[in-house]
């Protein structure tokens, strides 16, 4: 599956969907992000069932000032509408499937009563 482009407008669709949402918020010029987009690109024809997503921070700083990403690249997980990691850093393809893993593996029950204690 293709990963899909991310905006203010559709983020908050995409991101409250159910299921695995990934995003790699990027910038063209970013020697990290340039390192990391290939190893996200094998995962997303990897993983077809999770939605792979990309915010060019450039063209959507509105985004980016929303969630505080102050260095790129930065990998966001959400899991049933629930942001359950954020992290910066170019990752290895291990690092990637290890988070991938874990958030497959969260009880969303339990984040969820966590969130609400």
């Amino acid at each position: 599956m293709a990963t899909v482009t991310l905006t203010a407008e559709n983020f908050d669709e995409v991101a409250k969907s159910d299921g695995v949402v990934l995003v790699d918020f990027w910038a063209s010029w970013c020697g990290p992000c340039r390192m990391f987009a290939p190893v996200f690109e094998k995962s997303a024809e990897k993983h077809q069932d999770i939605v792979h997503a990309k915010v060019d921070t450039e063209a959507e700083q509105e985004l980016s000032q929303r969630f505080g990403i102050s260095s790129i690249p930065t990998l966001m997980a959400i899991r049933d509408g629930v942001i359950v990691f954020a992290e910066p850093g170019a990752l290895p393809e291990q690092a990637l499937e290890s988070i991938i893993q874990q958030v497959r593996d969260l009880d969303m029950e339990d984040v969820r009563r966590r969130l609400q204690a």
